[in-house]
């Protein structure tokens, strides 16, 4: 059967199809319409490009990585964009990401500094009405002033990678609507925390209308200083909305509208949904009932395009997944594309969306710098992204130093803040530390990366002594039971290299191994959710040659170019059991 042909996908081309539509063919940047009265252009097209060492001087699409470019395959290090733009009035630039770190001028003056490739960031203006020039330099070498990007196995594209918006603001500004459902004795509550800024220089009184449902929920006499932000918290309850489940993924348009006496001079509109996830000891709970994840570890990487993904490639992603069974995915190890997050609301695919980190070590650490850039990353991450039903859960230093005091000191550190921004999500990290792990107790959900029979050669019924005597080791340690989370396990195959002994980096061994482990783990009724390494091939950075063939992450069960290996079916056959 192919892919498309599942019937899941019929309401999601759809609207595919018909954002696509409403915006002219261009580039699209969410699912839907968030702004009705905002007006909101995208900057995409071609931008004069020009490298700092001179390699290059031209055009260059936005967005898209400059690797696309044959003489950039390699590049690291600065470039530049420029384009003319007729604006005036309150602006705001909105980037959604810019790899990986951005200098923004307008009119040659500097406005704005932005650190990570994955995150989105935004910079205010007044300008007169006319003809102005915004430049953008962009930076995706290593220094000791990136503590995030470094060099690892994965690839750190340069570029503005993701869509850039140009918007009109009025005097108020909604910034943004978080809503959060508890599931109540007979119904649903909500409630729903606001941001409101003044661009003004004088104090102003809005009325906030929120529509959700048919229904009309207003606050009256909100009092906004001139220059500041006012944050306004209510609750509300709904009856007869539908939950939102894996097989009903139901969602719900929540439009926002501030008003200034009679007129409307901001909205803001997202998707919401009702669903509540909660732990109990070892079960992880979706609306009270218990959740069992089966997914897939996914990269931003997409063949000759890299990082900057578009919305077709992320569909042909999604359908793929959920034709091998799939029902959650792992955004390691930092957070998506929030296009790519509207297609996991819409299908009911469960996501571990994880703040920027991977593999460092407390030398790596206790780079000033890195504290700074983590806690910023997890600020914009759920700021942005806090209202996707379909994130379960907030990650955070996948195989960093949580085996050491210092280590422990920086998951304390990060895990608070989440908690300060949103406690409704239960907390967690991927840990290769094993048994030398002291941070067990700080997440609500363990979760662990192991890959026996491909790194130690070991009896391949492994897999089942070491998720038992994990899940033993961590519940001796965190001083209670917790959910248990195989974050990583697989092994690697070169698409296409077949070999009668089975050896290793054939699709053979590949589809063996993997079949051996997921038998083992997914026996263990214990086991919560199981994430396999890797959905996709993806390019590393070429410190890693040695471990890694054609400078490739070959563990995906499809390759870079999306062709399947034979562990595709393998993992199929074990995801479909009903």
């Amino acid at each position: 059967m192919d892919i498309f042909d599942i019937e899941d996908f019929d309401s999601l081309v759809y609207n595919v199809i018909k954002i696509n539509l409403i915006s002219g063919g261009k580039n699209v940047y969410r699912l839907f319409n968030t702004h009705n009265v905002r007006r909101v252009r995208e900057a995409e097209g071609l931008w004069d490009f020009r490298t700092e060492n001179g390699k290059y001087d031209g055009k260059l699409t936005v967005p898209s990585c400059w690797e696309m470019i044959p003489t950039l395959a390699s590049y690291k290090g600065k470039a530049e964009y420029r384009r003319s733009f007729t604006l005036g009035g309150n602006v705001r630039l909105v980037f959604k990401g810019v790899s990986h770190t951005a200098r923004v001028y307008v009119d040659g003056d500097f406005v704005s500094e932005h650190y990570n490739a994955y995150t989105e960031f935004h910079t205010d203006l007044s300008l007169s009405y006319g003809e102005h020039e915004i430049k953008v330099e962009v930076d995706n070498s290593y220094s000791e002033a990136s503590a995030l990007h470094v060099e690892n196995d994965y690839y750190t594209y340069g570029g503005i990678i993701r869509p850039l918006l140009i918007e009109e603001l009025g005097d108020g500004v909604i910034n943004y609507v978080h809503f959060t459902t508890k599931q109540t004795s007979d119904g649903w509550s909500a409630t729903v925390i606001t941001e409101i800024e003044s661009l003004s220089q004088e104090d102003a009184t809005y009325t906030l209308r929120y529509t959700l449902d048919g229904k009309t929920y207003t606050e009256k006499n909100i009092a906004v200083p001139a220059g500041e932000c006012v944050t306004v918290c209510r609750e509300y309850t709904f009856d007869g909305v539908k939950d939102y489940s894996i097989e009903a993924p139901n969602l719900y348009t929540l439009c926002a509208e501030l008003c200034c006496g009679e007129m409307v001079v901001d909205d803001l509109i997202d998707r919401v949904a009702f669903r509540e996830i909660r732990v109990d000891g070892k079960k992880l709970l979706l609306n009270g009932k218990p959740l069992r994840l089966l997914g897939f570890n996914r990269h931003e990487d997409y063949n000759s395009l890299g990082s900057s993904v578009p919305l077709q490639a992320m569909m042909r992603d999604i359908a793929l997944m959920k034709d091998a069974g799939a029902n959650g995915i792992r955004t390691c190890h930092y957070p998506n594309d929030e296009l790519f997050l509207d297609l996991c609301d819409e299908m009911g695919l469960f996501v571990w969306e994880e703040a920027h980190a991977r593999g460092l070590e407390e030398k790596q650490m206790r780079n000033p710098n890195f504290l700074p850039q983590s806690l910023n990353c997890i600020d914009e991450m759920i700021t942005y992204h806090y209202n996707h039903p379909s994130i379960f859960c907030w990650g955070i230093l996948n195989e960093c130093s949580s085996e050491t005091e210092y280590g422990r000191y920086c998951y304390r550190t990060l895990f608070d803040r989440i908690i300060s921004l949103d406690s409704s999500r239960p907390r967690t990290f991927a840990s290769n530390k094993h048994f030398r792990d002291i941070c067990f107790d700080l997440e609500e959900i363990v979760s662990a990366n192991f890959y026996p029979g491909w790194y130690d050669f070991a009896d391949l019924k492994a897999p089942d002594l070491m998720t038992k005597s994990l899940m033993e080791y961590a519940e001796k340690h965190e001083s209670g039971n917790k959910p248990f989370i195989i974050s990583e396990i697989g092994a690697g195959a070169i698409y296409g290299y077949r070999s009668e002994t089975r050896c290793k980096w054939s699709e053979e061994r590949q589809a063996e191994i993997l079949d051996e482990q997921l038998s083992a783990v997914l026996a263990n009724e214990d086991v919560t959710g199981v994430f396999i390494w890797q959905f996709a091939d993806v390019r590393v950075d070429e410190s890693w040659f040695s471990s890694r063939p054609k400078s490739m992450n070959n563990k995906g069960i499809v390759d870079t170019y999306r062709r399947k290996k034979l562990a595709f079916e393998v993992v199929k056959r074990h995801f479909c059991v009903k």
